[in-house]
């Protein structure tokens, strides 16, 4: 028997309902397989600053530190706005991907057949799309220093309050998350879009000069380069003109959001981050939704897919994530679905979180006899 201990961090708001609906499904694998998971769970976020007096409290870092992945729910609350920044929920997960040098982010935007309707795209636009968005994460305006809220001493604005924040990248930093993206393109259709800034920001002319010497290495892989305005206007008019797209911490960010609405729902995407050693980070997509919290009706299939990255990423269980995958697929072919996806179809079943779980988990159990 194979085990894995994973540290589950539900987080704020929905990121607790959402978590156990995951677990549920892993416990499934568990159930009807050789491998056993291992849950160690801690306090993060807003929950973290309540138990602990900080988002990121030790006692949470030294169970990452004992396991072999990370199941991510969310974080954040309004009602932690007005802390100090460095202890409002967000910095929990910046610190996670600082502490354990989790520079590759994987989301991938892939549109399941049967939701083709919810998209605010012609059906004929997004027709098979799949996409892998690979975004830098350790570096860009979030880490960059300096940065801070100052009194302008020069310029036209002299006297006045001025916030400043510092974007850039070394050749170390692109290159590992080249490298990461051309090896992500080898293992799909070869194509790789890098999208930069070139034309106005000298971090963006470093991160094309190092994207295009690392290319040499990877010669069968189609480089391409493009402007993320450019990109941006082209994931809406032509998404299916992309495979693998790697960018900035900043740039990735935004277009990856802009990429869920392609499919329906941000509640339906997924996201690894993880190491050179693929130790990973996995979390929905998605915020935290306090507004919707304790309703039962949050949609849980990002998380349950972050899980089934998590056995493809970091515990190279390929069959078993796909076994979880094609479930939820059983799961919204036969119409089950939750309010972010409910368009009041006559073949739709509109079901709570709770019930979505225990969907996929009916349906996987189905899956995993086919692989006994």
């Amino acid at each position: 028997m194979k085990n894995y201990n994973i540290a589950v961090l539900a987080g704020d708001g929905i990121g607790p309902e959402i978590i156990a609906q995951a677990i549920k499904v892993l416990d499934c694998v568990s159930k009807h397989t050789d491998i056993k998971f291992n849950f160690n769970y801690g306090y993060i976020g807003g929950a973290g600053y309540e138990k602990f007096g900080h988002p990121l409290p030790n006692e949470t870092l030294e169970i990452v530190k004992k396991s072999d992945a990370v199941l991510f729910g969310a974080v954040g609350d309004w009602k932690y706005d007005s802390l100090a920044r460095h202890l409002r929920p967000e910095q929990a997960i910046l610190g996670l991907r600082k502490e354990f040098e989790l520079f590759a982010n994987f989301r991938p935007a892939k549109l399941y057949s049967a939701l083709a309707h919810t998209s605010t795209l012609k059906p004929e636009i997004i027709e098979n799309l799949d996409i892998l968005i690979i975004r830098e994460l350790n570096g860009d305006v979030y880490f960059g220093e300096p940065r801070g809220i100052r009194i302008a001493s020069e310029g036209k604005f002299k006297g006045y309050r001025e916030g400043f924040d510092t974007m850039k990248y070394s050749v170390p930093e692109v290159e590992r998350i080249a490298h990461t993206a051309f090896q992500a393109a080898m293992k799909r259709s070869k194509k790789l879009c890098s999208i930069d800034k070139s034309n106005v920001l000298e971090t963006s002319q470093l991160w094309r000069e190092v994207m295009i010497d690392i290319s040499k290495q990877y010669p069968q892989v189609e480089l391409s380069h493009m402007y993320v305005d450019n990109a941006a206007m082209q994931l809406i008019r032509e998404p299916n003109a992309f495979d693998v797209m790697v960018t900035g911490n900043l740039f990735g960010d935004i277009l990856s959001d802009q990429a869920s609405v392609l499919c329906g729902s941000i509640g339906m995407l997924p996201s690894a981050s993880l190491n050179k050693d693929n130790f990973g980070l996995y979390e929905p997509s998605h915020g935290s939704a306090p507004d919707i919290a304790g309703k039962n009706i949050a949609n849980p299939l990002a998380a349950i897919l972050s899980a089934s990255m998590m056995l493809t990423y970091s515990f190279n269980l390929v069959e078993l994530s796909k076994a979880i995958e094609q479930a939820v697929n059983d799961c919204l072919s036969q119409g089950y679905r939750t309010l972010d996806i409910f368009s009041k179809l006559d073949d739709e079943i509109l079901c709570s979180t709770e019930q979505m779980g225990a969907y996929v988990v009916n349906n996987l159990i189905n899956r995993l006899n086919e692989y006994a």
